[in-house]
């Protein structure tokens, strides 16, 4: 399993066999409503030439569900399968197409190709948001979405968890590093990858020094190994 930082939320998982895209932000567009979050990093067009088979949307807000990146992506006639949770899942259908939609609330599980995706809870402002755990029978990945330090999630988790990947960035009710560093050591996993910093900041992720960290770089692969 390849897995690619994005940059904020955006993973893109190569299984071999097929392509994931987790939480795409590969616009400006959050800046049009808020200035000064704009884009530090510029986005790389090599993105839209990757061809996801599935696109996972973990909740409806901009950054994370944005429709100028959406509505690239699924602009082919190719049918993607698209999991999101019910309020996400309602403005991504409006993208139409030959694509499957599917409604993925906290726990519903999905399987596709081998891999089994289990939604789980995060505590976030969209009271719909969902993490996820993604298990290709190797290795058991969980995204965390965005997310508060609260203590229901551990319940939905799996006890083997390979690697964790988790906020940082401490605003718009995401974690802040000393709860990320304590909600890492809390799931067991093997490994800790923080996420959603560098694209509307300036936070240095040297902060995060679990042990077991890994810190990605934006649009560099994600060392597991």
């Amino acid at each position: 399993m390849q897995i690619v930082w994005m940059g904020q939320a955006g993973l893109l998982i190569d299984t071999g066999n097929i392509k994931i895209m987790v939480d795409p932000y590969l616009s400006d567009s959050v800046a049009k409503v808020n200035p000064k979050n704009w884009r530090r990093v510029p986005v790389d067009e090599a993105f839209f030439r990757k061809d996801p088979d599935m696109i996972v949307i973990t909740h409806s807000h901009l950054d994370h569900l944005d429709p100028e990146t959406l509505s690239r992506l699924l602009d082919t006639q190719k049918a993607v399968t698209l999991l999101a949770p019910y309020d996400a899942w309602q403005e991504a259908r409006k993208f139409g197409g030959n694509h499957n939609y599917v409604m993925f609330n906290r726990g519903t599980v999905w399987t596709q190709d081998g891999l089994i995706f289990t939604a789980v809870k995060a505590e976030h402002s969209d009271l719909t948001a969902i993490g996820f755990v993604l298990d290709d029978g190797v290795q058991k990945i969980y995204i965390t979405g965005d997310t508060l330090y609260n203590k229901g999630i551990f319940g939905d988790l799996p006890e083997d968890i390979d690697a964790v990947f988790l906020p940082i960035n401490g605003v718009g009710n995401n974690m802040n590093i000393a709860d990320a560093k304590r909600f890492a050591r809390k799931t067991g996993a093997k490994k800790a990858v923080p996420i959603h910093w560098g694209m509307f900041d300036e936070i240095d992720p040297a902060g995060f020094d679990l042990e077991n960290a890994v810190i990605p770089t934006i649009y560099g692969e994600v060392k597991l190994q």
